[in-house]
């Protein structure tokens, strides 16, 4: 039997195992640190636009590559596993661009919508279970307020060759 109660940025999950309950509360960057993820820094962004826009409590954040040493299309020369780590990766590079902006993950009060462009051949339809690579991340580090509204879709072509592009619109603090 398992219950979840998800809190503002952080969540309270209690888990009923064989009669015994045990609570846990974290923070995002709590649960990157029991996660054992170390975000690299961001950088300023390649061409002549920002990495992410605030303004009132939403911040808009430009779409990020996965920037994974495996180049091509998802379903071609990349498996839909490895489709998955790169998405993954994605939301990791995201997410340095998130605490730049804000200084820390715990100011983001959920994530709202996000948009996964698949780089794949035409007929390729799988877009979506890549994607969750990104998804699944999120609500590892957010919880239930990282479960957000979602597009995938295939596309031809992205930066770099890259298979994986994300962008986000987030709620802060």
């Amino acid at each position: 039997m398992r219950a979840n109660n998800f809190v503002a940025a952080g969540f309270v999950a209690v888990i009923l195992l064989g009669g015994s309950a045990f609570a846990q509360t974290a923070t995002p960057e709590a649960r990157l640190k029991e996660l054992g993820i170390t975000l690299r820094i961001a950088g300023p962004p390649p061409a002549n636009r920002a990495n992410a826009v605030r303004t009132g409590n939403i911040l808009y954040v430009s779409g990020h590559t996965s920037q994974w040493a495996a180049k091509g299309q998802v379903g071609k020369e990349i498996s839909v596993e490895d489709g998955q780590k790169a998405a993954r990766q994605s939301g990791l590079n995201l997410l340095a661009t998130v605490r730049a902006s804000l200084g820390s993950l715990d100011k983001v009060k959920r994530v709202v919508k996000v948009v996964g462009m698949v780089n794949a051949p035409v007929g390729f339809a799988e877009s979506p279970k890549v994607v969750d690579g990104f998804s699944n991340l999120m609500v590892e580090v957010f919880g239930e307020a990282g479960r957000s509204a979602r597009s995938a879709v295939g596309v031809s072509a992205l930066p770099g060759n890259d298979p994986v592009e994300v962008e986000a619109i987030l709620e802060v603090e």
